[in-house]
């Protein structure tokens, strides 16, 4: 018989007692149901013999579910190949758009709708400034993975873009940034919020939001939101952006956490580890089993629903081209001038 995954006997112990507290949604009993049979019988086996002592050595095959953390580790490594090998020779920027708290029970009734959101209102807020500001005149570029936890399996709801720095300019030229970040951070920090709130206003005026029907706490909720200050992490000049592909691919095809992580199992609860930015030290937590598996099944995506997209002239149906046009450009310049560069402005001044 197969051994037993790290991650099979907490969905084993604790799910009755999940069910008894939480509603189990389709997408979740599927990605339960997947765990429990990864690596073992129930998805058939390949028996393989030895020529010379007759051993057998039975293998059996993953499940290969998007949500297990028992599998696709070469899938993550694949995807990874294939970004390293769309990675231009510029700088690059890595920024993070984050969700505020209010808006994580809304994610909780209509993810599809929020993330959607969330993916559309980061690219158009990118986008649109792109186009009214005069640093850089072209199209810009963005891959966008999606990320729902952090390290303690909450929510924590978050889109990591890696950006080129420069833009596609109509006459395929290379239009490159001089500066050390992209765009002011507090002003697509407004942008986006604004989108954003547009946006869900919007969605829940047109029924999409459905599982809200207080219209009092809907607009409660997206004053509230509006008032906030909104978060746009920026790490500007990446000179080494294999570093956030490697990060990224780490959660492309994986979810909130690996069975590596996984400390102690018993008959109530599940320990594990985890590193607290706060003071960067390595720590060890302990939750009681029904709610761990509720904390990991938070991050259960929608079936379709993408956890990576890609814009601009990183969509998937121009890329090969634009990325061709890119390079032939940046060949035929010289290395000091590295090709057309944007206008250097003065930073922004800070708000007070």
């Amino acid at each position: 018989m197969p051994s037993t995954p790290a991650f099979v006997p907490i969905v084993q112990t604790f799910l009755p007692a999940y069910r008894v507290r939480y509603a189990l949604s389709p997408q979740q009993a599927s990605a339960c149901q997947n765990i429990l049979h990864c690596h073992t019988a129930k998805l058939g086996c390949l028996d393989y013999a030895c020529d010379t002592c007759a051993r057998h050595y039975p293998r059996y095959p993953s499940c290969r579910h998007r949500h297990c953390p028992q599998c696709q580790q070469r899938a993550s490594a694949r995807w990874a190949e294939q970004r390293m090998a769309d990675v231009l020779p510029v700088t690059y920027f890595h920024l993070v758009f984050t969700l505020p708290h209010e808006l994580y029970p809304w994610a909780q009734l209509h993810p599809e709708v929020i993330y959607h959101a969330l993916f559309q209102c980061a690219w158009q807020t990118l986008d649109s400034y792109n186009r009214q500001n005069k640093q850089l005149q072209g199209k810009l570029g963005m891959t966008a993975v999606l990320h729902t936890w952090g390290q303690n399996l909450s929510q924590h709801i978050h889109l990591h873009c890696l950006i080129p720095g420069g833009a596609l300019a109509d006459d395929s030229s290379w239009v490159s940034t001089r500066r050390d970040y992209l765009y002011p951070q507090r002003v697509l920090a407004k942008l986006f919020r604004g989108k954003m709130v547009s946006a869900l206003r919007l969605a829940w005026s047109s029924g999409e939001l459905h599982r809200i029907n207080d219209r009092a706490q809907v607009d409660r909720c997206l004053t509230v939101s509006m008032a906030k200050h909104w978060l746009i992490h920026t790490k500007p000049h990446l000179n080494k952006p294999e570093t956030v592909v490697r990060y990224l691919a780490r959660y492309t095809h994986r979810t909130a956490i690996s069975p590596s992580r996984i400390v102690a199992v018993d008959a109530t609860s599940v320990s594990f580890k985890w590193k607290d930015y706060r003071d960067h030290q390595q720590k060890i937590m302990t939750l009681e089993g029904s709610e761990f598996l509720h904390r990991f099944l938070l991050h259960v995506l929608p079936k379709g629903l993408m956890r990576i997209s890609h814009y601009g002239f990183l969509a998937n149906r121009v890329r090969v081209t634009r990325l061709e046009q890119i390079r032939t450009s940046l060949a035929t310049v010289g290395p000091k001038d590295n090709c057309k560069s944007a206008p250097v402005y003065p930073p922004p001044t800070p708000e007070r």
